[in-house]
């Protein structure tokens, strides 16, 4: 109730921030070159191109989803995030060539854990761009989403502040 009283004088609920479950430098989603990410759609966030790798866990959590082909993980962390984790762009048509999953579904992860590795150079070789969008696919529960846009982060350095309503 008292949420709810501070919300109604504009005061904002908490803040949750999200670690980056990759090295490299932050681009803004709208740089991607996929609409499907680019637009949104699927939720809010930010991309990183990849310097190392390997994709860790940003906090502790629920491995939701994790593709067979290994190029994305879905997690949901102990602080409500709903979040995916997308290495590569169109790179599921590798059919997991140059990725390795290191957890499966229904895992309680803790920060910092490997959830893939994955061949950075042989993935550029075949022709693929290794941008990773990292998405806040729960989004809309939130009343911002900001990112540490232009900057390079290393592994579990902060990544993406998530406002309550």
């Amino acid at each position: 109730m008292f949420d709810q009283i501070l919300r109604s004088f504009g005061i904002r609920g908490k803040s949750s921030v999200l670690l980056s479950p990759l090295a490299g430098k932050v681009i803004p989603l709208a740089d991607v070159k996929d609409t499907t990410f680019a637009s949104g759609s699927l939720g809010e966030g930010v991309a990183i191109e990849p310097s190392g790798s390997k994709v860790v866990a940003p906090a502790d959590s629920k491995v939701n989803a994790i593709f067979p082909t290994g190029h994305a993980v879905a997690l949901h962390t102990n602080e409500g995030l709903d979040v995916l984790i997308h290495v590569g762009l169109d790179t599921y048509k590798l059919g997991g060539r140059h990725f390795k999953v290191c957890a499966s579904v229904g895992d309680e992860v803790k920060k910092g854990d490997v959830l893939i590795e994955f061949d950075r150079d042989a993935i550029t070789a075949e022709g693929y761009d290794i941008t990773a969008p990292i998405l806040i696919c729960n989004s809309v529960e939130f009343s911002s989403i900001k990112g540490k846009v232009g900057n390079t982060v290393g592994e579990l350095e902060q990544l993406i502040t998530a406002r309550e309503r």
